[in-house]
């Protein structure tokens, strides 16, 4: 209200003293201190205006117009809410890969590492992190590949904490050739899909329901690898986020030619993956919290020691 009545040039009401003070003369003063009244002639009734009244009639209706203009503004968004329907894209795993550029002793580091598995058959070592919640796979020859972040600032941050692990443990390590190797996306559209006239319409669609329930879909630009199922539901690998979501723009407009009703199924399957998915998330962030004030008080007591 306070920017309105600014931009209205609205003039505060004044509290009574500035009136007393103004139209009260020397010679009056005197008068009061004589208690003497001010003459009924001087006293005009229908000079006086009421400004509380008029000022609230102004607010009210500025009040009014403020509430038109909202009812229209949240229409119109509604409106284009239900034109134009949102897709959420959800980032499962982000695959990362860099170089120590050093030898790696792995028995060494099976032997005085952390949340370690030595797999000798395979020659690796496998390592995790707790938060960001990664898997690190270990080779001797220096390279490390590290799965399991949901953002590719998870990604780096968990890479760059699997180095200085490493570096921790003695090695001469220096953190080198970073790159995002692969990224997976699922989304969901918001109708069910015919996947059957879909891979007869386009050719670069490739559908073998005796091998897999889902259709192939590969794009050369943007680089990435679709699988489209009749559900509505869509995963997407990708070299990057970037490169997910304009690989979900771009089959977009594809997909909506062959859209169709869900079935009654279909819908209480989504509304159970849905629960699940939220249930998932409470249980995480609240696992999380507890972490975090479990370390909390280990560090509180480590700086008392």
């Amino acid at each position: 209200m306070a920017t309105a009545i600014q931009k209205n040039s609205i003039k505060t009401l004044s509290n009574g003293n500035g009136i007393a003070h103004h139209s009260v003369s020397h010679h009056s003063m005197q008068s009061f201190n004589n208690y003497d009244m001010i003459p009924k002639t001087e006293y005009k009734p229908s000079e006086i205006k009421d400004e509380s009244f008029t000022n609230s009639t102004k607010y009210d209706s500025i009040d009014i117009k403020e509430e038109s203009t909202n009812d229209l503004l949240t229409e119109e968004h509604f409106e284009t809410s239900q034109s134009e329907p949102e897709i959420d894209i959800v980032i499962n795993n982000v695959v990362c890969s860099f170089s120590v550029r050093c030898h790696l002793n792995l028995r060494e580091i099976a032997l005085n590492g952390m949340n370690v598995e030595y797999r000798k058959e395979n020659g690796m070592i496998t390592m995790k992190l707790r938060r960001p919640y990664t898997t690190a796979s270990i080779w001797s020859s220096g390279k490390v590949t590290c799965t399991g972040a949901t953002s590719e600032e998870a990604a780096k941050q968990a890479a760059r904490k699997f180095a200085r692990c490493l570096q921790k443990l003695g090695f001469n390590v220096k953190f080198n050739n970073y790159r995002v190797v692969n990224v997976l996306g699922t989304c969901s559209m918001p109708f069910a899909i015919r996947i059957n006239s879909f891979s007869e319409r386009h050719r670069e669609a490739d559908y073998e329901p005796e091998l897999h329930p889902g259709v192939t879909y590969k794009l050369q630009q943007p680089k990435a690898t679709l699988k489209i199922f009749s559900t509505g539901s869509v995963t997407v690998t990708a070299p990057s986020v970037a490169e997910v979501q304009a690989a979900i723009e771009y089959i977009f407009p594809l997909v909506y030619e062959f859209r169709k009703e869900r079935s009654k199924e279909e819908i209480e399957m989504l509304a159970k993956k849905k629960m699940k998915q939220e249930i998932y998330s409470e249980t995480h962030l609240k696992l999380t919290g507890v972490q975090e004030e479990q370390e909390m008080n280990t560090d509180e007591e480590n700086w008392g020691d």
